[in-house]
């Protein structure tokens, strides 16, 4: 089902969708990447998986991509954006325990925006690949944002994610343990790619990501 977010600091808005199954058992307002539309095959993976186990996936458009640009938004404006998302995703899943998520950008730009109502009243933030620095300069500057975050989190990253060191990756999560959690990929990319000498294709990885996050959210409604 399509929906529309409005935004307050511009005329119009973006384009969502919604996938959910009948009665969904949570829900998640899901954040694209940086260079990826809500439509890529990663978001549509990860939510047709998702909602097979049972959950409902709230999907939108960044308005940079809306308007076919390539390069992001400022950050408060990604920010607002995650917010009017989730003001949408409620009214349309009212009875459902919702949580935050997004892939790289849209994960990180979620975290941001945890400290904000409505965003702060999600159940926890769920990170398809956190963008902990930029691509091999390692770096924990970013940390900071996720530090920063009340909320639960789990952080599903690749062991060869070139956005994220992964000795980096457990340095932070460390820190924060108390509210956070990581599932590693093992010698997946920041797209969660594998090489074949694993003998894993990419749906198998996809399968692994939707079972830990569905298991992950799940244990914090019951």
């Amino acid at each position: 089902m399509e929906y529309f977010v409005p935004l307050a600091s511009r005329d119009g808005g973006i384009s969502a969708v919604l996938d959910a199954p009948a009665e969904p058992a949570w829900g998640i307002v899901l954040a694209h990447g940086a260079g990826a539309d809500m439509r890529h095959e990663f978001m549509e993976g990860v939510a047709e998986r998702l909602v097979a186990r049972g959950a409902a996936v709230f999907r939108y458009r960044f308005p940079y991509m809306e308007a076919g640009r390539k390069a992001p938004d400022k950050p408060a404006l990604l920010v607002e954006t995650v917010a009017a998302a989730v003001t949408v995703a409620r009214e349309a899943l009212p009875e459902t325990p919702l949580f935050l998520g997004g892939k790289s950008l849209g994960g990180r730009m979620s975290a941001q925006a945890a400290a904000d109502a409505p965003a702060a009243e999600t159940r926890g933030l769920i990170f398809f690949g956190f963008p902990l620095h930029p691509a091999g300069k390692p770096a924990t500057d970013r940390a900071e944002t996720v530090e920063a975050c009340p909320l639960p989190m789990l952080f599903l990253q690749g062991t060869r994610d070139r956005l994220a060191d992964i000795e980096l990756v457990r340095e932070v999560v460390g820190r924060v343990s108390q509210r956070a959690s990581l599932h590693e990929i093992e010698e997946a990319d920041h797209g969660f790619h594998v090489p074949k000498r694993t003998g894993r294709s990419h749906e198998d990885v996809l399968d692994e990501l939707a079972d830990v996050a569905d298991a992950w959210a799940r244990r914090r409604i019951s």
